[in-house]
């Protein structure tokens, strides 16, 4: 009954249409062949814009932007020249490998399946969806590390608790990609983005200090107001459309756990042990960290980015607390005998990650490709362009710029590179408006995170694809986005709402940082 109710409506279009695609891995090679016919169209059509940061030495102009034909000499040379380049430096490739080299031995040796039973066995099921979103937005400060360790994870959890595991991953995918900047705590976004909104302001105003904390109490009510929406979407929509987990569908013969079997003393044993090897794998990180020579924290930095090298080493940091966590665990219920046995169970990670593999060079060389045509970059400028000769009010200009943004994040992904190529226009052109930078980059913020969840060019998009397969093997991409594009319409009406609220009630964004400010008196053009 659930499967035929799944097929109905708006939804079950969306699936039935997507399903039909071809296989990722050749739509990523079709949309390669339909983005290098539009750059020659766009090239010869003489499509492009004024770069917002870029001078021409020759002119003292702002450098312009034209589109590439991906057939151009250059671009061939590119192609073939550095492909290995191109497959290799995708960025979530190494995230990807590290951490499931680690985690596969975790999976194997049981530890995962245990410690989950024994974790939710006597808990409320009703409450595991609101602890995986809560931890997803929070994972945020782990970067992608909470792509590749907590998504596939709470698939596990839903599963070991008697829910549907699809269910779990939509709803740690929504609260880390969905929820991207919502957290309790500033991280490295935060030092990131306003980095770029320093420097925005600087190109117009002058100097200019930005304050890492300026989106603090907006980003800290953003995570309040998404964990309901995310809740509400996976526990009254997303899970019944599911129905119950078939497990017959399974993409791995392994998938099904026992779950209402008290655990053994050696499981007991095991779990001992691993929690052993987490508090050591603890304890030296917080020696690398706060120990003799700070290795984690660069204190020649400024203050907000003193924390970097610490959370770019936690994918590391995950990959060795499961192996060792998984190890220890595999020592203790015996399930791993030795060395060899360790060795086979990575050998085994890295078999199940082969079809990503695949996809990965697919994936890698379109959005490579892309970069190359200009478009993206084009598409950016010309977007922020409009929006700075519309004349609306401020309110209303924040909510398009929300807008822009999530439609610019389905074809430009990086948050970082967006915002570098938005905010010299945006930061400056709201200024002017009396609305703060702090305002800007919040606004900015909310419309890159909404889209996340439903664009394949987000680089971790296949991955996901790849943990629900896991669990049902025909599981394609039109089932991906149609279980996500609920979460991601309901957290961009939130975050509109919650938006224009903020504006109108002229609240506090963080410490010392407002919506409005004076409009500035003097501007030093950008030459």
């Amino acid at each position: 009954m659930a499967d035929a109710a799944a097929q109905k409506g708006v939804l079950g279009w969306i699936e039935r249409s997507g399903n039909k695609l071809p296989d990722p891995v050749f739509l990523f090679f079709w949309l390669i062949a339909i983005l290098v016919v539009i750059s020659i169209v766009a090239s010869i059509s003489g499509w492009s814009a004024m770069h917002p940061t870029e001078i021409d030495e020759a002119t003292g102009q702002a450098r312009m932007i034209s589109a590439a034909s991906l057939i151009s000499a250059e671009n061939i040379q590119r192609l073939w020249v550095e492909m290995p380049k191109t497959f290799t430096h995708f960025h979530p490739l190494g995230y990807v490998l590290v951490v499931m080299l680690g985690a596969g031995v975790a999976e194997r040796a049981g530890l995962f399946g245990t410690a989950m039973r024994a974790g939710v066995r006597n808990a409320p099921v009703a409450l595991l969806t609101p602890i995986v979103v809560l931890v997803g937005m929070l994972g945020n400060l782990a970067a992608d590390a909470a792509y590749v360790v907590l998504i596939p994870l709470a698939g596990i959890i839903f599963h070991a608790a008697g829910r549907h595991p699809i269910a779990g991953i939509a709803a740690a995918f929504a609260g880390v990609s969905g929820g991207f900047s919502a957290n309790l705590l500033p991280g490295q976004l935060d030092a990131l983005l306003f980095g770029i909104t320093e420097a925005a302001v600087e190109t117009v105003f002058g100097d200019f200090t930005a304050n890492i904390a300026g989106n603090w109490y907006f980003i800290a009510a953003m995570t309040f107001i998404f964990l309901p929406v995310i809740w509400y979407v996976t526990d009254k929509m997303i899970e019944p459309r599911l129905g119950k987990w078939d497990p017959a569908n399974a993409g791995r013969a392994d998938t099904e756990e026992q779950t209402d079997r008290a655990l053994t003393d050696g499981e007991r044993k095991g779990l001992r042990w691993a929690g052993l090897a987490v508090l050591g794998v603890v304890g030296l990180w917080l020696a690398f960290t706060f120990g003799p020579g700070t290795p984690l924290i660069d204190e020649s930095a400024t203050p907000e980015a003193q924390l970097t090298p610490f959370y770019q080493s936690l994918v590391g940091g995950f990959f060795l607390l499961f192996l060792l966590a998984g190890w220890a665990y595999g020592k203790g219920a015996g399930t791993i005998e030795d060395h060899r046995g360790l060795v086979k169970m990575m050998s085994g990670a890295m078999e199940d990650l082969a079809y990503y593999m695949v996809l990965a060079f697919a994936a890698a060389h379109f959005v490579a490709m892309f970069a190359w045509s200009n478009l993206g970059l084009i598409l950016a400028v010309q977007g922020a362009d409009f929006l700075g000769s519309s004349g609306l009010p401020a309110w209303a200009l924040l909510a398009a710029i929300i807008l822009v943004s999530a439609l610019l994040n389905i074809f430009v992904g990086s948050a970082s590179a967006k915002w570098a190529l938005l905010s010299p226009v945006l930061v400056p052109m709201l200024m002017l408006l009396g609305v703060s930078p702090e305002m800007a980059t919040a606004a900015y913020r909310v419309g890159d995170s909404a889209t996340n969840i439903i664009t394949p060019l987000m680089v971790y998009f296949p991955l996901i694809l790849i943990f629900c397969q896991r669990w049902n093997k025909d599981f394609g991409l039109g089932s991906l986005a149609a279980t996500m594009l609920p979460y991601s319409i309901g957290l961009m009406v939130a975050g509109l709402a919650m938006t224009i609220g903020w504006v109108v009630l002229d609240l506090p964004l963080g410490p010392g940082a407002s919506v409005f400010i004076d409009v500035p008196t003097s501007a030093a053009p950008s030459k």
